[in-house]
């Protein structure tokens, strides 16, 4: 069974209610009729009911038993505009721009989150990383202990021959540029704990990423990562993490033998930490293409969840983050 049949399974016992801002959206209009069919959540739609009525109709797409919500509506954006009000008022947030600001489905359908009518929350099919995250970073901030969101890739390989029975976690990726030392140690830990919910990693073996192994060059981007293994150690004991190391010796039993002998991750790693968001995103890509792996994201750290979509995802990525969402919400 691949990870992704696993996560569908977990999320189809879960049964939460994953909201969808860009309703309207073919692609996710596809992909609400597909998680419908196969009951893997209850998908709540946003936007102008006739709209979405028609264009699930042109498209064949069967949503009846989602519920769609037109988020201009005045009952339920006054209720949704005084909650974001009461949360932002400290924040020097006015009434009449918690009214204008509800008015956006990214911060209607967080708000929706936060107040417990949905469990979570799916877009990026049409907005931005940055346009899904703002909102959720104000209004449903990060988990307690946690200094911040990042990304993590899953990354299932037809080669079996490492990670987790070909099963490799990658993070940052997609958000954070240049993380800070602290940064790197919490992006660590959070991915440790995504494995453990999505993936069934029963033992996170978490690699630090450097073009040095365990000291084997001096400067202070290797200096950084060295750092970030002692405060990731203090964030979680019990973690199995180690590092500075070079991604061979994470991986590859016998060049981990050789560079970091003693170590109880080098040569079995399940998920690397890269040290900044260019060798990530640059790592998941060659992964996915010259090795042909099944790749998708999961935004983590925050206390609820929301997960971004790349604007070029099909009906299918959609489904997939769908059940992500619900897992993560379980």
């Amino acid at each position: 069974m691949t990870v992704t049949e696993k996560i569908i399974n977990k999320a189809k016992a879960a049964q939460k209610t994953i909201v969808l801002p860009e309703g309207s959206e073919p692609r996710t209009l596809i992909a609400a009729a597909k998680v419908l069919a196969d009951s893997i959540a209850r998908p709540v739609l946003l936007g102008d009911p006739v709209l979405i009525e028609k264009t699930a109709a042109d498209l064949g797409a069967d949503i009846k038993g989602a519920r769609v919500i037109d988020p201009v509506d005045k009952e339920s954006a006054g209720y949704y505009a005084e909650s974001l009000f009461r949360l932002r008022e400290s924040k020097g947030l006015s009434r009449e721009e918690a009214a204008k600001l509800i008015l956006d489905p990214m911060y209607y359908a967080v708000m929706m989150v936060k107040c417990g009518d949905a469990d979570g929350m799916v877009s990026g099919a049409v907005h931005t990383t940055g346009q899904m995250l703002r909102p959720a970073l104000q209004i449903i901030k990060t988990k307690p202990g946690i200094n911040c969101v990042s990304s993590s890739f899953i990354m299932e390989l037809p080669d079996k021959t490492y990670g987790e029975d070909g099963v490799l976690i990658y993070a940052d990726c997609v958000v954070i540029p240049d993380p800070t030392d602290e940064e790197l140690a919490h992006i660590a830990v959070t991915t440790a704990d995504t494995a453990r919910t999505l993936c069934d990693f029963k033992e996170p073996r978490v690699a630090m990423l450097s073009f040095s192994t365990m000291g084997s060059a001096q400067h202070e981007s290797a200096d950084k990562v060295r750092r970030a293994v002692q405060i990731a150690r203090r964030l979680s004991p019990q973690l199995c993490l180690d590092g500075e190391m070079q991604f061979d010796a994470a991986i590859v039993p016998e060049i981990g033998a050789l560079k970091a002998p003693g170590s109880s991750v080098a040569g079995r790693a399940n998920i690397l930490i890269f040290p900044d968001l260019q060798s990530g995103n640059i790592g998941y890509k060659i992964t996915q293409r010259l090795g042909k792996a099944d790749a998708f994201a999961v935004l983590q750290g925050l206390a609820r969840p929301c997960n971004d979509l790349s604007r070029g995802c099909s009906s299918d990525d959609i489904v997939k983050t769908i059940a992500i969402t619900a897992v993560q919400a379980g």
